[in-house]
């Protein structure tokens, strides 16, 4: 597959010692050759890494969204390596949020991804092999929620798995109806008023589990939206989203100030666990 001209001229930047915040990479998943983006501190580790998967409107402006670059860096600073996978792009698919039969499904295809990333960083020599864990947001975090059920083709893997995984806001109908449990520690932050993936599927989920699960915790921030986390977005709504529990498809997002600032202390604090 051809390359972006901007792909091609981060990865120069980068040769030429002015380099970009993330760095570009090549991951093999199944047929496909994933485009994704790299974060790592300084020096040669090891270092514990992420693996950080992006919601269903994709990986943002290149080289990389707002929300992943502050999260990437955020999560850079405090020692971890994070990778960003780009499931949509790599396959020459636009945003996903309003298509209902999506051809890169999170119960699947995504997973592939997420596992495939995962073996890309426990091959690297300043990546700390059984210290790999698992972030997503939206469309991505309900990817994790599969990708981490006890059940998962994932489980059966003969690497490292997963040590930990957080999922920002993520669509819990499915997943709870399929009495979801989960083999590693799971954490889940979501909003009390979001209207695009709502907070009582989870809680009900997280409830069926207990007893049943390696660890699972979920917060529930009062008066968020979905998107709480993204920087300095007032609150709107979005219209013809595919999947959610309004018919005509009409959600709302933006910034929650408290419940932002809260997520970025928990997160690095549970993957340092």
């Amino acid at each position: 597959m051809r390359k972006p001209l901007v792909w091609i001229a981060a990865a120069m930047m980068l040769a030429s010692g002015c380099a970009t915040a993330a760095e570009p990479v090549e991951i093999h998943s199944g047929e496909v050759t994933l485009r994704a983006w790299l974060y790592r501190p300084a020096g040669n580790g090891p270092f514990p890494a992420i693996v950080a998967l992006h919601t269903c409107d994709g990986l943002g402006e290149v080289p990389i969204g707002a929300r992943y670059r502050e999260w990437g860096e955020r999560l850079q600073a405090a020692g971890f390596a994070v990778l960003f996978p780009d499931s949509f792009g790599s396959r020459a698919l636009a945003s996903q949020c309003r298509v209902r039969q999506r051809a890169v499904r999170a119960s699947r295809t995504r997973i592939n991804d997420a596992i495939a990333a995962r073996h890309w960083l426990q091959a690297q020599p300043w990546a700390m092999a059984d210290r790999v864990s698992l972030i997503g947001w939206s469309h991505g975090a309900t990817t994790a929620l599969w990708t981490v059920r006890r059940h998962a083709a994932a489980a059966r893997d003969k690497t490292p798995d997963f040590r930990s995984a957080v999922a920002l806001y993520p669509n819990c109908q499915r997943s709870g109806n399929l009495a979801w449990s989960t083999r590693i520690p799971t954490l889940i932050l979501i909003g009390r008023a979001d209207d695009w993936t709502p907070a009582a599927s989870c809680e009900q989920m997280i409830a069926g589990a207990r007893g049943r699960s390696a660890g699972a915790l979920i917060v529930v921030y009062p008066g968020a939206y979905h998107d709480f986390d993204v920087a300095d977005v007032a609150l709107h709504e979005r219209s013809g989203i595919a999947n959610t529990p309004n018919p005509a498809g009409r959600v709302h997002s933006g910034t929650d100030a408290k419940a932002r600032a809260d997520a970025f202390k928990r997160v690095p604090e549970w993957f340092a666990r």
